[in-house]
């Protein structure tokens, strides 16, 4: 092998070995930030959790026992989702208002219109026939 490329082998892979503790330093900080971005993320998320299932205040127990009746009235229905907030342009948001509004007017004319169709008589049950005279002669 010439000494010319034996040298610039070696410089060639000087510059490798200089450059990959570098690059092994990058992503390891990239692996820090990303793990610390998830851990973040999971503690909003269970936070935000939290402040959604938080239960109300217990009443002492003092006040008595409950009747089966009122305990199950009192146990809480499926905790709702927080709605989140669409980012919409006033345009478009007047758009949608408009379509359920007229959504809303033709169910709304369509439950008046079976209302009525329901109400006339011409569905309604037959009366039963008139029952004719007693025409036994039993004497009473």
């Amino acid at each position: 092998m010439k000494l010319k490329n034996l040298k610039k082998k070696i410089r060639r892979l000087e510059k490798r070995l200089q450059e990959g503790p570098k690059k092994l330093a990058k992503l390891k900080q990239k692996l820090q930030a990303a793990a610390a971005a998830k851990a973040m993320k999971a503690a909003r998320k269970s936070a935000a959790r939290a402040t959604a299932a938080r239960p109300a205040a217990k009443p002492s127990a003092s006040m008595g026992k409950k009747s089966p009746a009122q305990k199950a009235a009192k146990k809480p229905a499926s905790v709702k989702k927080a709605k989140r907030k669409l980012n919409l342009s006033p345009e478009r948001r007047a758009q949608l208002a408009a379509a359920m509004k007229a959504r809303w007017a033709a169910k709304r004319s369509a439950e008046a219109g079976a209302k009525t169709a329901s109400s006339d008589n011409q569905h309604s049950p037959l009366e039963s026939p008139p029952q004719a005279p007693d025409t036994r002669q039993d004497g009473i």
